[in-house]
């Protein structure tokens, strides 16, 4: 490899993990000034990849003229996962949250930038081989001279300049476009979670103590963001009863539980900022919208915003001690 196809992957390589790793924090921060710097690197980077196109066009082109079929195709497979990882993101920042083909931009971005990330892996893990099965470092010494680095300022200068001059439609600092009208609010759910059929006249949740009926306890309101990871948010005003009236025992998290197995835990200090909501904007929740009671987490995404309520549970592990996203 000569030194300038290697001072292209080396950018390349630093590129494709910022935007990896700023996309997974930025998918998991609601803060609005945080998730605003983390959503600013993400974009940037993935700009700064669009400035490396022609030279990287040139050092694909090399490639290709190689013996070995199947590095060839893992090549060009990752390109069009990249391309469409970028392409999709810019769709999501221009057009909004409005379906392509049935899918939202951000779930065509997400899907591809996971892909290309697992196909990257696997393509630098070969490229590295050497013969008798030793591999090349990935990073070398010379990798950080001068030239390299004025190339890099150059990437992320331009990158910067890139992401100010393009903002694309008007959004939340996380990246979501707003939806102001109620009835608009699509029905979301996370992954493979279907709409359980529920009782809307039932409000009682389990708890340590037993049973609670939430209709007799009295009701509070909360004006609050919903921030979905699919690319919108709504700011609504949401009624129920908080987490912290339940008189729950004392204990290190609060787990709230859902009709369909899905859960989230959380600090026991933010019991008084929870909120279990029976109706959203003056009306009784839906089915979709996660009737009979759904929870409301402020200053959290989407995913954190419990459906079907079914119990709220006293632990005593730490509320950071589960997957940082659900797996069901």
């Amino acid at each position: 490899m000569n030194r300038a196809t290697r001072v292209v992957n080396v950018t390349l390589s630093v590129l494709l993990v910022t935007v990896t790793v700023s996309g997974v924090l930025a998918f998991a921060v609601g803060t609005p000034v945080a998730a605003g710097w983390i959503v600013g690197v993400h974009g940037a980077s993935g700009l700064g990849l669009l400035l490396l196109v022609p030279a990287k066009v040139a050092v694909a082109r090399r490639g290709l003229r190689r013996p070995g079929r199947s590095r060839k195709v893992i090549s060009l497979a990752l390109a069009g996962l990249a391309g469409s990882a970028v392409a999709s993101g810019l769709l999501h920042a221009f057009a909004g949250w409005a379906p392509v083909l049935g899918l939202l931009p951000m779930q065509i971005h997400v899907g591809t930038a996971v892909a290309t990330a697992l196909l990257l892996a696997v393509h630098v893990g070969g490229h590295h081989r050497r013969r008798g099965g030793g591999r090349r470092p990935l990073l070398r010494r010379t990798d950080l001279d001068r030239r390299r680095a004025l190339l890099g300022v150059g990437v992320v200068a331009g990158s910067a300049a890139l992401w100010f001059a393009v903002p694309g439609r008007e959004r939340r600092a996380t990246g979501s476009h707003e939806i102001a009208d109620v009835a608009r609010v699509p029905v979301t759910q996370w992954l493979f979670d279907a709409v359980p059929r529920t009782d809307r006249r039932d409000l009682r949740v389990r708890t340590p103590g037993g049973a609670v009926d939430l209709a007799a306890l009295p009701r509070s309101s909360v004006r609050a963001v919903l921030d979905c990871t699919g690319g919108w948010y709504t700011e609504q005003e949401w009624q129920g009863v908080p987490v912290a009236a339940l008189g729950l025992p004392a204990g290190a998290s609060v787990e709230v539980v859902s009709r369909t197995g899905y859960r989230r835990r959380f600090p026991a200090r933010d019991a008084a900022t929870l909120l279990l909501a029976t109706h959203l904007a003056g009306r009784r929740l839906t089915a979709g919208h996660g009737a009979p009671v759904r929870l409301v987490a402020p200053g959290r995404r989407g995913f954190w915003w419990v459906k079907w309520v079914v119990a709220v549970e006293v632990v005593d592990e730490p509320w950071w001690w589960q997957p940082p996203f659900p797996l069901q």
